[in-house]
């Protein structure tokens, strides 16, 4: 999921493109994306193909999107994360695309194939990818220290007052359930609990300062030591500060994916399929993967931007990797058990 740093100039920058300059008869495509997600320019080029004109909004969270849908809005093509989709399928939210005009799905990376949550693709096709991880300042931290270290470098005093956490309860819990060798979709009692008093002892330890957006221009600018990052973000920090490095730990992470999918109540399915169809070809993929720092789900894309001579060549955060055992994808949780993250969450963040 992506950052909304200098969000109200993307949405600005949004508005110009997405200013009619069509007739109000022109067909319409209304889309719900992440903030910082997309290259304007891909939006630019589909209208002028297509003769069309694009509505383009900007959700924060899989829950305020949620929301949305459940309030009666209708849009033509959403881009939530894996166990929102999972959700919206058990729920009839969705509905199917049209493989006759989706049909480049052999263009989808190795690593975003074959999901639980969609094993077919009936419903959704990968948009970008990523890990959660730990960013930190070489000069201050051995590479060494905080790979043998891991997640429990976020109990280490010697770190104090020099850490970003970021401020997503669902990660924070997958950190200190993984240093404690359980699942990040665990709904026992018992290892919650422990979970939150390792949370607890976490805050105590190095005092972070819990962050959204603004860790990305701080930790590229080198104003702490070590942080809680999503790949994307890291990948344009890592860009920027070449004293920057980046590590998924070896007691596993969460393997994000956020894919497109046609909503139930969607006034026009046809131009969604043919955009979800667009934004998979390669050209417009590669702008996108380059623009915002997040892996592509275009296998070509991914290796080129990755690879020599390409734009995140050398680059630790851009490709996650695929296939390790102990690393997770997020499902989804009863209402109960958001309740239950988001209390202890905040009684962390009180010191309590």
């Amino acid at each position: 999921m992506p950052s909304l740093k200098k969000l109200a100039a993307l949405f600005i920058a949004l508005s110009l493109f997405t200013l009619p300059a069509l007739s109000l008869a022109d067909e319409i495509l209304n889309v719900y994306n992440w903030g910082e997600y997309i290259d304007k320019q891909v939006i630019t080029n589909f209208e002028k193909e297509y003769g069309v004109r694009v509505n383009y909004s900007l959700f924060s969270s899989n829950e305020e999107m949620y929301t949305k849908l459940l309030s009666g809005a209708s849009y033509d093509v959403l881009v939530p994360s894996d166990y929102m989709i999972e959700r919206l399928i058990k729920e009839d939210k969705l509905q199917p695309l049209d493989r006759s005009v989706v049909d480049n799905l052999d263009n989808l990376a190795s690593g975003v194939q074959n999901l639980d949550y969609d094993p077919d693709n009936t419903y959704s096709v990968p948009y970008l990818w990523q890990t959660v991880g730990i960013v930190y300042d070489k000069t201050r931290i051995d590479p060494e220290d905080i790979e043998a270290q891991g997640y429990a470098a976020f109990l280490n005093p010697d770190y104090k007052g020099h850490v970003y956490m970021y401020d997503s309860e669902r990660d924070a819990f997958m950190i200190a359930l993984k240093n404690l060798g359980y699942s990040a979709n665990t709904d026992k009692d018992e290892e919650l609990q422990a979970a939150y008093e390792w949370l607890r002892e976490m805050d105590k330890a190095i005092r972070p300062s819990y962050v959204t957006d603004e860790v990305i221009d701080s930790m590229a600018n080198g104003e702490k030591w070590m942080a809680l990052v999503y790949s994307g973000d890291a990948a344009y920090i890592l860009s920027e500060n070449e004293d920057m490095g980046y590590l998924a730990p070896k007691e596993g992470t969460n393997i994000a994916i956020d894919a497109m999918v046609i909503p139930a109540n969607a006034s026009n399915p046809e131009l969604a399929n043919k955009f979800i169809r667009y934004i998979l070809e390669y050209e417009n993929s590669l702008m996108i993967s380059e623009e915002v720092g997040y892996a592509s789900a275009n296998q070509q894309v991914l290796d080129e931007l990755s690879g020599e001579g390409g734009t995140y060549e050398g680059n630790e955060a851009y490709l996650p990797r695929a296939g390790y055992e102990l690393d997770e994808m997020y499902h989804d949780i009863p209402e109960s058990l958001r309740s239950q993250y988001s209390s202890m969450w905040i009684k962390v963040k009180l010191h309590e």
